[in-house]
């Protein structure tokens, strides 16, 4: 089996091509970045890959869908630590083949990617059935589709003015919608409210 594990957690990767090594059935490659990946995507065949979801690059959905577009033959699976059950239902109607969590016993990871190199999905245990966001705090609100899209263009490096003339409106209302994202995910400004919806997969 050809393998890519994309995880910015070099020893992580490390410690499962060690593992898989053990057989002789796996040709492993690592990668740190979701730049990275797209790169081995374009040059080399996969039968599956392992996606961590934040690894640099990564910003939620639009880069799952990205990887999917690139992944050719490929199957993709989820490769993290915890996971909102929203986000991973979202994920397998792209066409993930379910997530392989981080504390999985490496002894069952074989049969994990045998069952998903098969093509069927892999969901071994119910992900959180409650938001990270409102894990993170229970007063938190949820964003409007307008403030998310707002969040996404500041996080792509936006500026008020310019995301003003992107979605039509003034940039008085931008600095409003910024003013109420950073309120709702209880962020400082709009840097530390990117990084937090990443954090919580929003975006």
């Amino acid at each position: 089996m050809k393998l890519i594990i994309a995880d910015d957690h070099l020893l992580l990767g490390q410690a499962v091509e060690a593992a898989l090594a053990k057989t002789s059935d796996y040709e492993v490659t690592l990668v740190e970045t979701l730049q990275g990946l797209l790169a081995e995507l374009s040059s080399t065949a996969f039968d599956v890959i392992m996606l961590d979801l934040k690894m640099p690059g990564m910003a939620g959905l639009a880069s799952v869908k990205a990887v999917l577009d690139a992944a050719g033959g490929a199957y993709v699976v989820l490769f993290t630590g915890s996971l909102d059950s929203r986000f991973l239902s979202d994920c397998v109607s792209l066409g993930v083949r379910g997530y392989i969590p981080k504390d999985m016993p490496l002894r069952s990871l074989d049969s994990a990617l045998h069952l998903i190199q098969s093509g069927q999905t892999f969901i071994p245990v119910k992900p959180d059935t409650e938001p990270k966001a409102a894990m993170a705090g229970k007063g938190q609100e949820d964003l409007t589709q307008r403030e998310l899209h707002i969040l996404r263009l500041a996080a792509d490096g936006m500026t008020n003015k310019e995301i003003a003339r992107d979605i039509s409106v003034t940039e008085v209302t931008v600095k409003m919608h910024m003013r109420n994202i950073c309120r709702k995910l209880g962020a400082r400004n709009r840097a530390h409210a990117a990084i937090i919806s990443r954090e919580l997969m929003l975006i």
